[in-house]
């Protein structure tokens, strides 16, 4: 059985989040999206919020293409969640230049930690490319239309988040 990991933060999910969850669907037979708890970057949805907005999100997907899909929370390194959860390909989406620097780094790191672990990156759609995390929630905070970035769900959550209809 071919075990995926894509790790995150996912706060919140976004719409270019799902994009790389579906194409990454099929190429394993198991996809485990790994839901960072990384209290440093102060998440604005907790981690059981995080990990029930993946589960409701991708509930269609596990339907659709036959695949076991499931969020992990963890809190270690990268490269020991994939040993914790038996995957042997880490899956990491890219949105620009700048994502690609940082992801190299990581890359060097995990293989010098298991050089049997893989690493594969996916495009975002090229509409879903400067899809960010950080400015959605920045657009919702602000009372923006965040409905081009995020489901539906996600946008309730987030103007309950902020306390605006």
């Amino acid at each position: 059985m071919r075990i995926g990991l894509y790790p995150g933060t996912f706060d919140p999910l976004t719409l270019g989040h799902r994009d790389i969850i579906t194409r990454a669907a099929q190429l394993v037979d198991r996809l485990v999206i790994g839901v960072a708890i990384n209290r440093d970057k102060g998440p604005l949805f907790t981690l059981e919020e995080r990990v029930a907005m993946i589960e409701a999100e991708v509930a269609d997907l596990r339907t659709s293409t036959g695949v076991d899909i499931v969020a992990h929370p963890f809190e270690n390194l990268l490269i020991d969640c994939a040993h914790d959860v038996g995957a042997s390909i880490i899956i990491r989406g890219l949105r620009a230049v700048t994502d690609f620097e940082y992801e190299f780094q990581m890359v060097g790191m995990n293989r010098a930690m298991d050089d049997s672990i893989e690493t594969v990156f996916l495009m975002a759609e090229a509409r879903h490319q400067a899809i960010a995390s950080k400015l959605v929630k920045e657009i919702a905070r602000l009372g923006g239309d965040v409905s081009k970035f995020v489901s539906a769900p996600i946008r309730e959550a987030l103007l309950a988040k902020f306390g605006a209809s």
